[in-house]
């Protein structure tokens, strides 16, 4: 195994980078022409390029690639988010799902959804998440103490809140009556269903999550060397890791607003990531980013086409590869 580690480590990054990116490609071909209607290769590349009125442009355009492109940029969003608050918090542990972020802002949106359904619309959903995120984020790190924060703590007070926040989402699904089974496919984390228009409500907050992060490269890279060196760089550290964590919320917000809380691509990716040589915060964010979209639409063409016609949650493809490596993480840890 650790031969394996070590002609890892030996590659460039870059070289992952370009690998992975035709991996996405080839997982875009498959899942443009896989499903429970097959289209053939060169009806995929005709109707990409040639949209018609044919039954395969219509399922390709209407159905197949705006789903396809909600798995990338929300596994690229997951990703990223995670390792923002890896690096501002110095902890292995650190992730959307794991910090509560998630299920808090799959609260906000069930809240509005149960209580504001005629006021507000699903292009405001990831403000209600966004305040959601937050609320659990702070929760979450209060509970766990203000100065240095072992990865124990950490889960142990961010599983807490996930859990606190979903059972007052279950108290609100009791309460919804025949809405209560759209919640719950929506709370299952899934593709199914995911058209142009949730493409656009999420578009702007990954965007905004992406640009932000690069234009504060330098005061994330120096976080993770600790406060008295980013001190020492005229950083001042509490207000760059309240500014990075708010980013990392807003990306969680606005892909939880979409495809629901989807566990574990946010604790994995960076991890992978720095297994296979991402040193610096650069390249960790780079990697991180292609790995999360190749994880999530690889996960999401399974999920549609292992059991089809019916699909499998993605949520539960993602849990059985987060699973066994936040044990391990746990374990390592410990000893």
């Amino acid at each position: 195994m650790q031969l394996f580690v070590n002609i890892y480590r030996k590659w460039n990054t870059l070289a992952w980078g370009y690998c992975f990116t035709l991996m996405i490609l080839l997982v875009g071909v498959m899942s443009l022409s896989s499903g429970a209607h097959s289209i053939p290769l060169q009806s995929v590349i005709t109707s990409l390029f040639e949209p018609s009125n044919s039954v395969d442009s219509i399922i390709i355009w209407k159905l197949r690639l705006p789903r396809l492109l909600v798995a990338l940029a929300a596994g690229c969003g997951l990703a990223l988010a995670g390792m923002v608050l890896q690096s501002i918090t110095r902890n292995p542990l650190a992730s959307p799902s794991l910090t509560g972020v998630t299920a808090g802002a799959a609260l906000g949106v069930v809240t509005c959804f149960v209580y504001l359904p005629s006021i507000i619309t699903p292009f405001y959903y990831p403000f209600a998440a966004l305040i959601g995120g937050l609320g659990a984020a702070a929760l979450t790190f209060f509970v766990a103490g203000h100065k240095y924060i072992s990865p124990m703590r950490l889960a142990l007070a961010g599983v807490t809140v996930s859990f606190l926040a979903s059972a007052v989402t279950s108290v609100m699904l009791l309460s919804t009556g025949p809405q209560s089974a759209t919640l719950l496919f929506w709370l299952s984390g899934g593709l199914q269903g995911r058209s142009w228009e949730q493409l656009y409500i999420l578009l702007p907050w990954l965007v905004f999550g992406v640009v932000g992060v690069l234009v504060a490269i330098r005061p994330m890279a120096l976080l993770t060397l600790g406060d008295d060196a980013a001190s020492s760089m005229g950083v001042d550290s509490g207000k760059w890791r309240i500014m990075l964590g708010a980013m990392a919320v807003c990306i969680t917000a606005g892909v939880v607003s979409v495809v629901g809380p989807i566990s574990f691509v946010g604790l994995c990716v960076p991890h992978i990531a720095r297994l296979l040589g991402a040193r610096t915060v650069i390249s960790s964010v780079l990697l991180s980013s292609v790995l999360g979209m190749l994880l999530l639409a690889t996960a999401d063409l399974f999920a549609r086409t292992v059991a089809a016609p019916r699909e499998i949650p993605i949520s539960v493809l993602t849990a059985l590869v987060g699973g066994p490596l936040f044990i391990a993480l746990v374990y390592r840890e410990r000893g």
